[in-house]
């Protein structure tokens, strides 16, 4: 039997808002959708595996992550034109999406999850949706084309896990911008309560690890910057953008 959930906790889990309060009030005004279905009550239960969409917003992405890429692409002055992209954790596919409207030319959306890809994003002839895929078992037949951007915004697992596979399948020369979260690159021991990672000195620690770790497989780390949000339960979390050159003959 399939698992069920509220409707204003899924939109939360999803990302697409940032609070139950909120997605009452986003259900309540007649903006959420599963597929073309208009769904008119915060506590109808729904498959947690059903298509939601919000439309109408104070952002123009399909989710609220899409605002974290959107500044890392300005913070960092990078332009995604017709960038073929791999989205590591597409969720609902706000990194998808932002990429999509800077002009990319194709998204492979992965994600270890079903059905969370946005509608609009699901029908675009421009993504590839390899959903219920993890990204650690990427294949060349599944990425079957040369990636010069990989994006991340994962959740439960290190960086170094998560985007090792997609790394090695990406182009020789190729941007990297991915979500740094302090809370899943800790210890247990050092994250506190309700999952949150609020010591300054942790996050600089963490941000130096990902920085090693990144310019060890041979790429330039072009700067870190806060996200201009939060992740859940207030935890601050970073953005990283680096860059591999092609070896030269």
């Amino acid at each position: 039997m399939t698992k069920k959930m509220r409707l204003d906790q899924m939109l939360v889990d999803r990302g697409l808002v940032e609070s139950r309060t909120r997605a009452q009030a986003l259900v309540m005004a007649g903006l959420v959708f599963s597929g073309e279905q208009k769904l008119a009550k915060p506590g109808q239960q729904l498959p947690v595996d059903a298509p939601l969409d919000v439309r109408g917003r104070d952002h123009p992405w399909v989710s609220r992550g899409g605002i974290k890429l959107a500044h890392a692409i300005e913070h960092f002055d990078l332009d995604p034109r017709g960038a073929v992209a791999m989205d590591i954790g597409s969720s609902t596919g706000g990194f998808t999406d932002v990429l999509l409207q800077g002009g990319a030319e194709h998204v492979f959306a992965v994600d270890s999850g079903t059905n969370q890809l946005a509608w609009k994003l699901r029908q675009d002839e421009r993504v590839t949706v390899l959903e219920q895929t993890s990204a650690r078992i990427l294949t060349p037949d599944m990425i079957d084309r040369p990636c010069d951007w990989v994006v991340c915004d994962a959740s439960f697992i290190g960086l170094a896990k998560v985007l090792d596979r997609p790394l090695q399948l990406a182009a020789p020369q190729c941007r990297l911008v991915a979500l740094i979260k302090p809370q899943f690159e800790v210890g247990r021991e050092e994250v506190g309560k309700k999952g949150v990672v609020s010591d300054p000195a942790l996050h600089r620690r963490v941000c130096d690890e990902v920085r090693a770790w990144v310019e060890g497989l041979g790429f330039t780390v072009q700067g870190i910057a806060q996200s201009p949000i939060t992740g859940p339960e207030g935890n601050v979390e970073f953005l990283i953008s680096a860059e591999r050159s092609a070896p030269r003959d």
